[in-house]
């Protein structure tokens, strides 16, 4: 079979094609090891577990962000695989790319327990107790593993290289809903923002690609949802007096009434 890759040597890019002899059950990511064993040892990428658990193999395979490890060749169904580099991400070389500003933006979110009182986390008086239903409501976006995929697919990432991103975005609401957590208006200054959570459009990309279903389309759907709750809750607490209603002035009763809209249907044909 053949194999085109996108390489890069720090100051051009350009296609590489290779022949490789594949067995039916083989990976994108065996068929990249025998192409650097046997044929080009230049040849970068990263891979790790090769199981699917840790994200290092994380590219975009025939135009969809995917791990090597976990794409066989014969489920292609192409003559033909394409394999490039991460989007939105700056290449190092060939298909490794630098996950510098994605790591930050993963510890920019505060993905940790949060306590109002810190002491607590280093000496409880007991545990903090999790019912199976309030785990639940997180536990699916525990399963990251940080591989990338959803932010190479997010098409707002190509546009806004500020934005969080949906794999911070969705890791931050994996600890705003579990209930031992009292961080929220801590994160606030990152997630209320306008390269946070609200530069999302809902594209579903994200979710489209995640290799674990973690689904971070549905995350920063809810956490839109509790800030907005947030930001209602404080401006209560901080109104000082009841709110009042504009005042609209009394239209006499001889006051022409404004002419109706026409309305236009146009026919649509049953074919």
């Amino acid at each position: 079979m053949k194999i085109r890759i996108r390489r890069f040597d720090g100051s051009k890019s350009w296609w590489q094609d290779y022949e490789v002899e594949a067995k039916e059950r083989d990976t994108v990511l065996d068929i990249l090891l025998k192409i650097r064993e046997r044929q080009d040892h230049t040849l970068a990428f990263r891979h790790s577990c090769q199981m699917g658990s840790c994200g290092s193999c994380g590219m975009v395979i025939n135009g969809k962000p995917s791990l090597a490890c976990q794409t066989r060749v014969l489920e292609l169904k192409t003559e033909l695989i394409r394999v490039e580099p991460l989007y939105n991400f700056p290449v190092l070389r060939d298909l490794v790319v630098d996950l510098t500003g994605f790591v930050g933006k993963h510890r920019a979110v505060k993905p940790w327990m949060i306590r109002r009182n810190p002491e607590e986390l280093e000496d409880a008086s007991s545990e903090f107790v999790v019912t199976p239903q309030q785990n639940m409501s997180f536990v699916q976006f525990d399963y990251c593993i940080m591989c990338g995929l959803c932010d190479a697919a997010c098409p707002t990432m190509a546009l806004d290289p500020l934005f969080l991103g949906p794999q911070a975005l969705a890791q931050a609401y994996r600890y705003v809903a579990d209930p031992r957590d009292e961080g929220l208006d801590d994160r606030l200054e990152v997630l209320d923002d306008a390269h946070g959570v609200w530069r999302c459009h809902f594209a579903g990309s994200c979710s489209y690609v995640c290799p674990k279903g973690v689904d971070p389309a549905k995350a920063i759907q809810f956490l839109k949802k509790d800030i907005l709750k947030r930001r209602l809750f404080r401006s209560k607490k901080e109104s000082s007096s009841p709110a009042t209603l504009p005042k609209v002035e009394k239209v006499p009763d001889n006051a022409p009434h404004p002419p109706p809209f026409d309305y236009k249907f146009e026919e649509v044909s049953q074919a």
